[in-house]
């Protein structure tokens, strides 16, 4: 795939620093007002370009996660400053064929959703995207999807940043018991074969969600130092695209129970239709949450807000 001029001017910069732009323009097939155009454009984006008399040097780039800084993948990634919902667009895109893969990423939310139509905060320094999925298995298998993805979430944070992070039933990612990242799921299927599977995640990166929200921290907060977006974003996807051949494997359920923060405590389900009190004893193969409740029965809960309750392992 050819880059494009951006992606190419970038290369450029980083690998010989001090080029001129007739320079750049012989290397990458740009007119020398080409590159002038291009570069102007990238500083007013955040990247800090000087110039001096051996030419153009590339002095810091910003962690915005911008097409072109995604190599082979740059066609797949949808940026926006601003949207209603990554979700929203990702849906019109998933119905209007896009390819597996394609990313939709917004730097804010006005209307970011949750579980149960809460509102996802989208606050500046955060990450906020979509993933169009296309695995080809029946629709009852879904859910595995949706475990192997924020597995690939906890095991890039570890294998990246050394933070050991925890699952919780259904879809968040916890760190000490407190929320780091949450993910919302939709899909549309045609009788018994799956179109498609859109995942969302909302991670705390740089941004501070615990002036609203107590229990919630950010990879800043935890590390004390600022976090590079578009690498944290870009070794997820590698990730999640490596093994999704495994995505809906039975492997997947084991994996989860692992890292769980849910299993072998009390919880509290909230479902559309009622509440659900018990202790978390297992994860069926479908991926729902079984639960014994207090008079010994235990019942499948497929879908629910979950809320750790006292009485069980931190």
């Amino acid at each position: 795939m050819v880059d494009s001029p951006k992606a190419a001017i970038l290369q450029q910069l980083r690998s010989t620093p001090g080029l001129c732009g007739e320079a750049i323009g012989r290397r990458t097939g740009l007119s020398t007002t080409e590159v002038a155009a291009h570069i102007r454009e990238l500083r007013a984006l955040g990247y800090h370009i000087s110039t001096d008399a051996g030419g153009y040097r590339l002095q810091a780039s910003p962690d915005t996660p911008f097409p072109w800084e995604f190599g082979p993948r740059e066609a797949l990634i949808h940026h926006y400053a601003e949207l209603d919902s990554t979700m929203t667009t990702a849906r019109r895109l998933a119905r209007e064929g896009c390819p597996p893969f394609s990313v939709v990423i917004a730097e804010q939310q006005t209307r970011g959703r949750g579980r149960l139509d809460r509102r996802w905060r989208s606050d500046p320094g955060g990450l906020y995207f979509t993933v169009v999925l296309r695995p080809e298995i029946t629709p009852t298998l879904a859910a595995r999807v949706n475990l192997y993805t924020c597995l690939v979430l906890v095991e890039t944070l570890a294998e990246k940043l050394g933070i050991a992070a925890a699952v919780k039933w259904p879809n968040d990612i916890l760190v000490d018991n407190r929320k780091l990242a949450g993910m919302l799921a939709e899909m549309e299927t045609d009788a018994d074969r799956l179109k498609f599977i859109n995942i969302g995640l909302g991670v705390n990166v740089n941004n501070d969600p615990s002036k609203l929200e107590p229990r919630a921290l950010s990879l800043r907060a935890l590390l004390g130092r600022r976090v590079n977006r578009r690498a944290l974003l870009a070794a997820f996807l590698d990730r999640l695209q490596a093994g999704f051949a495994e995505a809906a494997g039975e492997g997947v359920i084991s994996r989860w129970k692992t890292c769980s923060a849910t299993l072998h405590r009390r919880v509290e389900i909230v479902t559309r239709t009622g509440v659900v009190r018990g202790r978390a004893v297992d994860m069926d193969p479908t991926g729902a949450l079984v639960v014994q409740r207090d008079d010994g029965a235990t019942v499948a809960v497929t879908h629910g807000d979950c809320f750790h309750q006292a009485g069980g392992p931190p």
